[in-house]
């Protein structure tokens, strides 16, 4: 670790099983889980409790757990609710900062923990989120950014720390409210964006038009269609490096108990439908729609990859550097922004989804831990995360407005 800011690091290495329901007294770099649908509990097997943290300042000798051979550096702080993190094809570190209506970009050099610009790009935005640079490739004309109710694009060249004109409407009138984040990617040939909009409510069945959905638009805002439905809060998208494939983190439902239904990661199909608000997890009927769509049994898209019960996912990035150990390459890491209705508090963690030759095993392992500091309070909540052009890891945190830069330096380490 490195300057005033850095935390010490606890190193870790062999990988061991944890348990399915456990706690963030379990977590460690290298603990295993993976959730399968047929072993999930029944509804209300346990009560659905109310247990938000208290989020406090960094405590004095807060340790983070990160794999051995790896070390973490504070990037940035200071920052206003700092939510998704997204790089140009240039290097350069774009962040929607929420809190401030703004986005902001840092340069920092290949290698260097720290940045050595920090700019305003663009600001007088609501509820900033999702960011995309137009058209895919080394050269992109424009910033895409997804705000609560639009998707608005800025002019620019690989470079600026300053958008060159005023934010030009794409998509005037996206559903607002309830689930406000909007993420957006494109597709790798830059024809389609996909938009995520999610639910208006927890288990609602009106008021959800072009709700709890991806929206595929052409770049210019046009061909308005819904991609795939039943996704009730994509709260963050990433494009799979080998299958090309489109990927939600979901945020599931909640008043089902403390361990159900889990919150997931998948990869999204064109026609698709994921269940909710009538099913969760497959054919899974919520009893609190019993039988109002049984037409739909038998049509729901099991998710790839099941994740601890409100751990809340809101980031995902794959990994395609060449930083990390070989191993690595193609998998995805997960930011989980951490329960505030489970009884034992559960995610503030980055997690990794294995894959094997492009497909996920359903199994995933903590990556970063650390940031709980005791059963009340927490002193981070993760939520954007990117790959860096060096291929170290990037990651946002609303808690106490920080960027952590995650980077490897040997098994010798």
């Amino acid at each position: 670790m490195r300057g005033v800011a850095a935390l010490p690091l606890l190193l870790l290495a062999a990988a061991t099983a944890g348990a399915p329901y456990g706690d963030w007294h379990d977590d460690a770099p290298g603990v295993v889980r993976h959730f399968a649908p047929d072993a999930m509990p029944p509804p209300y097997a346990t009560s659905s409790a109310a247990h938000a943290p208290s989020v406090v300042a960094r405590p004095v000798g807060a340790i983070l757990h990160v794999p051995r051979g790896f070390v973490v550096d504070e990037f940035a702080s200071g920052l206003e609710r700092p939510r998704t993190l997204r790089v140009a094809p240039n290097g350069d570190v774009f962040l929607a900062e929420s809190g401030a209506a703004r986005i902001r970009v840092f340069r920092a050099p290949d290698g260097a923990a720290r940045p050595a610009q920090s700019s305003i790009f663009a600001d007088g935005l609501s509820q900033p989120f999702g960011i995309g640079f137009w058209p895919p490739g080394p050269d992109p004309r424009y910033v895409y950014v997804a705000l609560s109710g639009q998707v608005v694009r800025l002019p620019y060249r690989s470079g600026d720390l300053r958008a060159r004109g005023a934010a030009e409407v794409v998509v005037a009138n996206l559903p607002r409210g309830v689930h406000w984040t909007r993420d957006l990617v494109f597709s790798r040939d830059g024809r389609t964006m996909f938009v995520s909009v999610g639910s208006a409510s927890n288990i609602g069945t009106t008021g959800e038009e072009e709700r709890a959905d991806v929206l595929a638009f052409d770049a210019d805002g046009g061909n308005r269609r819904i991609f795939a439905s039943g996704l009730r809060n994509c709260s963050a998208e990433a494009i799979a490096p080998v299958t090309n494939a489109l990927w939600c983190v979901v945020n599931e439902r909640d008043g089902l108990g403390d361990d159900l239904p889990p919150d997931y990661a998948t990869s999204v199909r064109e026609g698709a439908f994921y269940g909710w608000p009538w099913y969760y997890i497959g054919d899974h009927e919520d009893p609190r729609l019993k039988g109002q769509r049984r037409d739909l049994g038998g049509h729901v898209t099991l998710p790839d990859v099941l994740i601890q019960p409100h751990s809340a996912p809101l980031g995902i990035a794959f990994y395609d550097g060449t930083q990390f150990p070989p191993e690595y390459r193609g998998d995805a890491f997960v930011t989980l922004h951490g329960s505030w209705n489970r009884a034992r508090r559960t995610g503030y963690k980055v997690i990794r989804l294995r894959f094997a030759d492009g497909r996920p095993t359903g199994e995933y392992e903590d990556f970063l831990t650390g940031f709980v500091a005791s059963d009340q309070a927490v002193w981070a909540r993760p939520v954007g995360i990117a790959m860096a052009r060096d291929g170290s890891l990037l990651v946002s945190e609303d808690g106490n407005g920080t960027i952590w830069r995650i980077a490897y330096r040997g098994d010798g380490f």
